[in-house]
């Protein structure tokens, strides 16, 4: 039987792609990959002459069967944009049709977004968690880091620049101002990893413009000696708004001091605010 290669391609300096992903990239029969039209500079530049086809999320219905077809032929290679194949790509689920036919599927490592920015980040990389893109809406994205908040794992998330600012918000209401570093145009001319708090980040990438899609990687659940009961919560925030403190800067007071999410907090000092109205 014949090998699907997982060949790992650059994600921005094409130094980094290795002397065995080219050889194998000219030895295969068939190059499936996610663009074509960026593949093919990438080829061109590396004098790969070896065909290829197009295999992404709204075709891969089609074209799998057509690259399990191939690989009766002869060895086959996949190829994302940038980085790993198999990670927000449709390569899962090419990965498991090919080793139900019977073929070997084998690894050409290289380049990864995730891993890149988690070891620089100056976060524990020990345990981490990777959750891909963060969903588009913003009910749904909630409800993803809801689902992971409590975790003591380092977590890596994509995203675009054109949501960055929602999403550091969002992040910051449901983690609390957690440690975070955001690396965008990694191994590029202008890469920059930021490093501090999900609210420094957020003025910072407000003063200076996202450009490229970004890894956010942030610091799990801290173990805490004690989290406060909501009784504790209540009594402390009825002190609180009898102070000059406006709601936001109580609630983002109290869930430091209490290890409480700030929006849950932020709907009691709401929901106390009525009562007294």
């Amino acid at each position: 039987m014949s090998t699907l290669y997982l060949v790992a391609t650059p994600i921005g300096n094409l130094e980094d792609f290795s002397p065995r992903a080219i050889r194998i990239l000219k030895e295969v029969i068939l190059v499936a990959a996610e663009d074509t039209r960026r593949t093919v500079k990438l080829l061109n530049h590396f004098q790969i002459g070896t065909t290829s086809t197009s295999y992404y999320d709204h075709n891969k219905g089609t074209k799998t069967e057509a690259i399990l077809n191939a690989l009766e032929k002869g060895d086959v290679a996949l190829v994302s944009d940038a980085g790993t194949p198999g990670l927000n790509d449709p390569g899962y689920l090419l990965v498991k049709m090919a080793l139900e036919a019977g073929h070997t599927v084998s690894p050409i490592p290289g380049p990864s977004a995730p891993i890149a920015a988690l070891v620089v980040s100056g976060l524990p990389t020990d345990r981490f968690l990777y959750l891909g893109y963060l969903p588009r809406k913003q009910g749904e994205r909630l409800r993803a880091v809801e689902e992971v908040k409590s975790l003591p794992y380092t977590l890596i998330f994509f995203e675009t620049p054109h949501r960055l600012d929602e999403s550091l918000a969002d992040l910051q209401d449901l983690l609390g101002d957690r440690q975070i570093a955001v690396a965008g145009e990694l191994t590029k001319m202008f890469e920059e990893v930021y490093r501090g708090t999900i609210s420094s980040a957020r003025t910072h990438f407000q003063n200076f413009p996202a450009r490229g899609e970004y890894t956010l990687v942030i610091a799990g659940q801290a173990k805490t000696e004690q989290k406060w009961t909501q009784e504790d919560v209540v009594n402390a925030a009825k002190v609180i708004l009898q102070s000059d403190i406006s709601p936001s800067q109580a609630a983002r007071q109290l869930a430091e001091q209490s290890g409480w999410p700030r929006r849950k907090i932020y709907q009691i000092l709401t929901d106390l605010q009525n009562q007294n109205t």
